[in-house]
C-alpha cells in the first residue's frame, strides 16, 4: 500500500471483529510513528495501549459511570460556524441513516452511545495524553502523530477510529492507568483492529468539501 492508498482507504470504522491484534504489529506501528514530525523535537506525545483484561476492566468502570464535569476540554465549539454545523448533520444523517436509527430513537441512540464507549467492539484500544503545559503547537504534533500512526496501521491491514468521546471520561482513565490528572490532559482513545466486513455503519458514504473551498492558490 503506498501514501495515497492509505489515505483514501482509511475511515474511521464503528465496528469490529473481535479478532486479537497482535502485538507485534502495533509495536511496529508505533516504532515507526516515532519519526513524526514535532515542532522543537518536543515529542510530545504519550499513550498507554489497552487489550484483554485491562480493556474490559477500563471499559466496565466507563460504563457504570456518567460522563464528567466539566469536561477535559471543548471539542464541539466549532458548531457556532453554520458551515461546521452543516458538515456535522450531514455525516450524523449519513451514519445514523446506514444504521436505521431514527433521529427520535432514543434507544438505539443510546445504544450507540454505549458502543462508543466500549470502543465499538475494538479488541485493542490507545489512549493518548500530553503534559498540560504543552499548548496548542504540541496539541497540533500529537494529531500529526495520531494520522501517521493510523496510516501505519492501514499499511498493516488493521482498521481504527479516533475517539475524543473518550475525552469525556478524562479522568477515569487516567486514574486507571496511573496518570496524573493534575500533570496530563487525555486527548482521545483510538479504537484499534479488523472492520466488521458486512456493518452498514462502516459503508456509509463520506463526504469532503471541495479543494478549493478550504485552499487558495497564490503565485502560481
Amino acid at each position: 500500500m503506498n501514501v495515497s492508498e492509505a489515505v483514501l482507504t482509511r475511515r474511521s470504522v464503528r465496528a469490529f471483529l473481535d479478532t486479537p491484534v497482535p502485538l507485534n504489529v502495533l509495536r511496529d506501528v508505533l516504532e515507526k510513528a516515532r519519526w513524526t514530525p514535532s515542532g522543537c523535537n518536543f515529542q510530545p506525545w504519550e499513550a498507554t495501549v489497552l487489550s484483554g483484561e485491562p480493556l474490559r476492566q477500563l471499559q466496565e468502570r466507563m460504563l457504570a459511570s456518567a460522563p464528567q464535569d466539566p469536561l477535559e476540554y471543548d471539542w464541539s465549539a466549532p458548531e457556532v460556524i453554520p458551515a461546521c454545523k452543516e458538515r456535522l448533520n450531514r455525516v450524523g444523517a449519513a451514519m445514523y441513516g446506514a444504521m436505521d436509527v431514527a433521529r427520535d430513537d432514543a434507544e438505539l441512540r443510546a445504544e450507540f452511545m454505549r458502543a462508543n464507549t466500549v470502543s465499538f467492539g475494538a479488541p485493542a484500544v490507545l489512549v493518548c495524553y500530553l503534559p498540560r503545559v504543552m499548548k496548542e503547537p504540541q496539541w497540533s504534533d500529537m494529531g500529526m502523530w495520531l494520522q501517521t500512526v493510523m496510516l501505519l496501521l492501514s499499511e498493516a491491514g488493521l482498521d481504527s477510529c479516533p475517539q475524543e468521546f473518550l475525552s469525556m471520561y478524562a479522568r477515569l482513565i487516567k486514574d486507571f492507568l496511573g496518570v496524573s490528572d493534575e500533570s496530563h490532559i487525555l486527548f482521545c482513545g483510538l479504537a484499534i483492529g479488523y472492520r466488521a466486513p458486512d456493518a452498514k455503519v462502516n459503508g456509509f458514504v463520506r463526504e469532503r468539501v471541495p479543494l478549493d473551498e478550504n485552499v487558495r492558490f497564490l503565485g502560481f
